[in-house]
């Protein structure tokens, strides 16, 4: 009955704040002077609240905000643990980066068809996934970012954009129905939506079709990661928008579904998770192996990339189908590793399309004579997402390997490391074609110097692989949280838990 604490307004800011501006944004679009502006700011601000989160986590354990009065289960919880504060993090510096980087990039009639505030509010989406305790509100949340994404994807209004969208935008819907579908008989089944109180109360319950429902959710959540087979929306729309749009796309947006699948089927459904581990482990292996193949099959950049996303849900799959903690931390860190590199590795891709007029590899070379840092930021991101050192992706593999070994998993270790192999021979192509191979063409555009943002990201990627002891210690962290949901539950319930 107390008024709320200036800081516990921290758990729902990552979101509320976001989705508030957006709104305005949407109120002013004529007003193109305001719209990236006024995003970045609020973006900033985001930042600075989900850093602020980040530090409260860390220092007091899981934070709990119930809307209105109504005391748990009854009301919608924001429910924030080391896990939806660390994705938080990246999520809105990712979104901020990609707002710099949009702002000398979109055209006037994008933005005034709203292309900042669709930015604006599907980062409010996304942190809302990250944040709620209330698995109806997860998938009111997934609603907004969709519906927002949808906005970032069509603006600009080409041929291409269009026909991505609808393949974008038909597979994520069925996804998104699947997920509505089997909240529903959640609901029915246990009589809750608050995520800790179905995981107190789901072991009690014995005649119920829960492994239909884990199913059902790991189904709606690989089809929005996606994983094999339910993957072809994203190599079929993720190339066709503007590239800070891209670059977030590829950065957060399936890393929503991960997190999901982390979420609900580790800490909801342990027993079925055993039960699925093989299915698991064989979508993750083919997911890896897919999206290395699709990476060394591509001539477009843009597309390579895509492929590179594929191959990296793979693998924090991989972690998933493991289920330890070594294998769940070291899945948390590859994601945090791929929200950095990939959009990077998108921005990286504009640059070389701007500069050069083509994002084909039969069309480039020469550039690392032309711009020696944009061909020592391109190398940096190779070893990264190849998983070589110093880049950020070899210590999350490392650790997936070892908890892959230990938990008997062979042929899952191997196809880890074989499509690193892949990737690496895809990437290794990327660079020696662009950089290294001598130029075609005499004439190039104009090219106003190197994305500070590019530049920024690469140095994470380079900190991520140089000192990762932190990171490590993070994704350990939240995967025991995983694996012991006691100390969440009893912040939802305090003294009723």
């Amino acid at each position: 009955m107390t008024p709320t604490p200036l800081a516990d307004w921290l758990v729902v800011a990552p979101a509320v704040l976001p989705l508030l501006v957006g709104a305005f944004l949407i109120i002013v679009r004529k007003r193109l002077h305001w719209q990236a502006p006024v995003a970045i700011t609020t973006l900033a601000l985001v930042s600075l609240a989900s850093i602020a989160l980040l530090a409260r986590v860390w220092s007091e354990g899981t934070l709990v905000m119930t809307m209105g009065r109504w005391l748990p289960p009854f009301g919608i919880s924001f429910t924030v643990d080391l896990l939806g504060a660390l994705f938080a993090v990246a999520n809105s510096l990712i979104a901020l980066g990609c707002a710099i980087s949009a702002s000398r990039r979109v055209i006037r009639s994008s933005r005034r068809y709203g292309y900042f505030a669709f930015l604006v509010l599907t980062a409010a989406g996304v942190n809302g996934t990250f944040t709620t305790g209330d698995i109806f509100n997860m998938y009111v949340w997934f609603e907004v970012f969709l519906i927002s994404s949808f906005g970032l994807l069509v603006v600009g209004s080409t041929r291409a954009q269009l026909d991505g969208t609808m393949k974008y935008g038909v597979l994520n819907l069925i996804g998104t129905t699947l997920f509505l579908i089997a909240t529903g008989l959640l609901y029915g089944i246990v009589g809750t939506l608050n995520m800790a109180d179905i995981m107190r109360k789901l072991p009690l319950i014995e005649a119920a079709p829960l492994m239909t429902l884990a199913t059902l959710y790991l189904l709606a959540f690989g089809m929005k990661a996606a994983a094999f087979p339910v993957h072809a929306w994203l190599p079929a729309s993720y190339h066709t928008p503007e590239n800070a749009t891209s670059a977030y796309f590829g950065g957060v947006l399936t890393k929503v579904g991960v997190y999901a699948l982390f979420r609900v089927l580790v800490m909801m459904f342990p027993v079925q998770l055993l039960e699925l581990q093989t299915v698991v482990a064989w979508v993750a292996g083919s997911t890896m192996m897919l999206g290395a193949l699709g990476a060394l099959a591509q001539n477009d950049l843009r597309r390579m990339v895509g492929f590179q996303v594929i191959l990296g849900v793979g693998v924090m799959m991989a972690g998933l189908a493991i289920g330890s903690a070594p294998g769940l931390a070291g899945g948390i860190f590859y994601a945090l590793h791929s929200m950095v590199a990939i959009s990077a590795a998108y921005l990286l891709v504009g640059v070389i399309e701007r500069r050069s007029g083509s994002a084909s590899l039969n069309a480039l070379g020469g550039l690392w004579k032309d711009v020696p840092l944009l061909g020592a930021i391109a190398f940096v991101l190779v070893l990264s997402l190849g998983g070589l050192p110093p880049g950020s992706g070899l210590w999350p593999k490392v650790m997936l390997v070892q908890a892959a070994l230990e938990a008997g998993r062979g042929w899952l270790t191997a196809a880890v490391l074989v499509s690193s192999l892949l990737s690496v021979i895809a990437l290794g192509r990327f660079f020696l074609l662009t950089f290294w191979r001598p130029s075609s063409t005499e004439s190039r555009s104009k090219h106003d110097g190197t994305p500070r943002v590019l530049g920024v990201l690469t140095v994470v990627a380079i900190v991520m692989g140089l000192y990762p002891e932190p990171f490590v210690a993070a994704a350990v962290r939240a995967s025991d949280g995983l694996l012991d949901p006691a100390a969440y539950i009893n912040a939802v319930f305090g003294e009723q838990g």
